[in-house]
């Protein structure tokens, strides 16, 4: 399989998000393969946690139903290989390290390369903290994706420095859901980011319109996860064709 990388190399690409286990485990997987049939170009899958810190209540709400049915690490992992018979679409997860720590850091790694997710997001890991977590995973080969926003300043080189994957730009500041507005910070971060790497750049929070899809030309990809997870919980049971549809017309917004 591509590395993340190797993925996103070139521009145009597709991150959608959801959380597992919302509305079911079962769901999760056909929704990750309908969503990576219709162009998503990685899958980015939540693991629950009860106190997300960067969602807003979209998301949280997802959370809170994928607790509701019982969502354990172990359970995650189990839902990530029967995704993985279905379908070999890169996978990153997005979680808060309390619920890796628990777990055990080089256990939930070696889980990740066992089952193929090549990365992870970990919002609440501040960068003077990450020494132990990025050695375990550079030893199982797998990528801490690193977030960067308009206050990183002059933070942004060493942030970049332990990033691998992908940079996830955070196009407004705030909890994640859909805005009607975002601002121009998220270009301008992407050249800083220019300056000192070549590695590909996503952007997220906020993007849930065609228009917005558009809105980040010099972006590698878009990172779609507030309006999809809106779709998931409005046809909790048949979403597939409303996914379809929603990430063909944000790709061809995006290639336009």
């Amino acid at each position: 399989m591509k590395s993340l990388t190797q993925t996103l190399q070139d521009k145009g690409n597709f991150i959608g998000f959801t959380v597992v286990g919302d509305p079911d485990f079962d769901h999760t997987v056909e929704y990750v393969v309908d969503m990576a049939q219709a162009g998503a170009d990685v899958v980015e899958l939540g693991i629950a946690f009860s106190d997300p810190s960067a969602d807003g209540p979209t998301i949280l709400s997802a959370d809170q139903r994928a607790l509701n049915n019982g969502s354990t690490t172990a359970k995650v992992f189990e839902t990530v290989a029967k995704i993985r018979q279905k379908t070999d679409v890169p996978l990153v997860f997005l979680t808060y390290t309390n619920i890796v720590f628990k777990y055990g850091y080089e256990k939930f790694l070696a889980q990740m390369q066992a089952f193929d997710v090549q990365g992870i997001i970990l919002p609440d890991l501040p960068l003077e903290e990450q020494g132990e977590f990025l050695a375990l995973a550079k030893q199982y080969e797998r990528d801490l994706i690193q977030l960067v926003t308009s206050q990183s300043g002059e933070r942004l080189p060493a942030i970049l420095k332990n990033a691998s994957g992908f940079v996830y730009v955070v196009s407004s500041l705030g909890i994640t859901g859909t805005r009607q507005k975002l601002s121009n910070e998220a270009n301008q971060l992407i050249e800083q980011i220019r300056q000192y790497s070549d590695i590909p750049v996503a952007v997220g929070f906020g993007i849930s319109q065609v228009e917005q899809a558009r809105q980040f030309p010099a972006a590698n990809a878009i990172i779609v996860g507030s309006a999809i997870v809106d779709i998931i919980a409005h046809h909790p049971h048949d979403a597939g064709p409303y996914l379809t549809e929603f990430i063909t017309k944000m790709k061809e917004a995006q290639n336009a």
